[in-house]
């Protein structure tokens, strides 16, 4: 599967392009409007924080397959990914009510919460990269 979607994020404009993108994409997937909502929600959380606490970076969007299931799942990835300042404590900002923008602090939960398949990396002063997935039902 080759469709694929690179989307800028340094504005709020950025932010919304990337939700558009995504739930195109989603649609396009065959996702149901409940499904194109969680992932548009995570998609403008993942946009967001970005935005916030990197400045720039950029969400990529990507039709895939299962593989373990010779291609008979199909699923959308969503990676974000900045160079911007990292995360010092994954396992804090993985804590529900953890913000530090003032926020509620539903934002990585909250898009763990929404996905089927989450994964983050960072590294303090080079940037973070997340990794989500949704499964087609």
């Amino acid at each position: 599967m080759s469709v694929q979607s690179n989307v800028e994020v340094h504005s709020e404009w950025g932010i919304v392009s990337a939700r558009q993108a995504g739930r195109n994409l989603a649609k396009e997937l065959g996702f149901a409007g409940v499904d194109q909502a969680r992932i548009t929600t995570a998609i403008s959380e993942l946009a967001r924080n970005i935005y916030l606490y990197a400045e720039k970076g950029e969400i990529v969007l990507e039709g895939i397959e299962g593989k373990e299931t010779g291609g008979a799942k199909r699923g959308l990835k969503i990676v974000a990914k900045d160079q911007g300042p990292g995360i010092k404590s994954i396992r804090e900002v993985m804590e529900d009510g953890y913000t530090t923008s003032g926020g509620l602090g539903a934002g990585l939960p909250g898009v763990k919460r929404l996905m089927d398949e989450f994964d983050i990396d960072s590294v303090a002063g080079e940037g973070t990269e997340i990794t989500t997935i949704k499964w087609l039902r």
